[in-house]
């Protein structure tokens, strides 16, 4: 019998649920990244960094190649990069009273005190 689908779900998200993961895979939006790359981005051991890529890996939300002496990893499909971005705007929509973390959300630039960041839940669009 196969798993409830909130429960596969469930699953999914736990996988995302590690800063290294994540940081991992803002890295790769732009294309894949040989492991040395993502070393030298990433203020982590290599053997911590390994086995965030396996977990990554096994979930089937990144793919691995090699070439030559390299080992080279890739997102598995272009919605994880949409999903970055729903939790970021999702982050910019609950987090209004968390200043710090606007801004670096911003990239650096302050909202005007007293107002919203980004669009109300009403006025914005999601691409399904």
């Amino acid at each position: 019998m196969s798993k409830p689908l909130y429960q596969a779900k469930a699953e999914l998200f736990r996988t995302l649920g590690h800063p290294v993961r994540i940081r991992v895979l803002e890295l790769l939006q732009d294309g894949p990244l040989p492991v040395r790359d993502l070393l030298a981005e990433i203020d982590v051991e290599a053997s911590n960094l390994s086995q965030q890529l396996s977990v990554l890996r096994r979930a089937g939300i990144v793919t691995s190649t090699r070439e030559g002496s390299l080992v080279v990893y890739a997102l598995s499909t272009p919605d994880v990069v949409a999903l970055l971005a729903v939790g970021r705007r999702l982050l910019g929509a609950v987090l209004t009273d968390r200043d710090e973390l606007l801004v670096q959300l911003l990239g650096g630039v302050a909202p005007p005190t007293g107002e919203l960041v980004g669009r109300s839940h009403a006025t914005s669009s999601v691409r399904r």
